[in-house]
């Protein structure tokens, strides 16, 4: 069934992402086909053939930007969404400067290190910002323990159980779940019923 007044509402949101690979690229679709107006999408990377088992993008645009490739399939997807890109690399003390004049913010980096300092950023610099973050992305199976953890405006989507990245494989259906979830909590907060 479609809302028009939850269409309407979503147009006028705008939700900011920081990194454009299994969880960033597949959150921004997921969001962008909701009906959310916005999205600005920050990220430094190029597309991989070793990145297609996981991230939203096709074979023809390995060696591109990530932010523009992923643009592009948005743009594919639906006209009702407007995405700004940024192709840089976030740095400690100035990753939250991109995400000043969003709603909410979705955290889908990569490394641990560069996850941590980005939520403490988001938080010190941003305060009452809503972030949605994850962790525990990588393997197989394991569904059923996906929890959400809130801390304040924090959300983290995680596996508790999961192995890190470097030590089990990241594949399209668990990152997706993630994605999803990130981008299900996003749109929770936005309508109002994750306050």
């Amino acid at each position: 069934m479609d809302d028009p007044g939850v269409s309407e509402k979503l147009s006028g949101c705008s939700v900011g992402i920081a990194g454009a690979g299994g969880l960033g690229s597949n959150a921004a679709m997921a969001l962008a086909r909701s009906g959310v107006g916005r999205l600005v999408i920050v990220d430094f990377d190029r597309v991989e053939a070793s990145n297609l088992n996981r991230q939203y993008f096709f074979l023809d645009q390995v060696g591109e930007y990530k932010v523009e490739a992923l643009m592009e399939n948005i743009r594919r997807a639906t006209r009702d969404c407007f995405v700004e890109i940024m192709n840089k690399k976030l740095e400690k003390g100035s990753m939250h400067e991109p995400f000043v004049d969003v709603d909410v913010v979705v955290e889908a980096l990569d490394d641990a290190r560069t996850k941590a300092d980005f939520i403490e950023d988001i938080m010190v610099n941003l305060p009452g910002k809503p972030l949605v973050a994850a962790s525990g992305v990588a393997g197989i199976g394991g569904s059923e323990r996906i929890t959400v953890e809130r801390f304040g405006d924090l959300r983290i989507v995680e596996d508790h159980q999961a192995l890190s990245s470097d030590e089990d494989v990241l594949l399209s259906p668990k990152v997706g779940v993630f994605a999803h979830h990130q981008a299900n909590l996003v749109l929770e907060i936005l309508l109002g019923g994750g306050k």
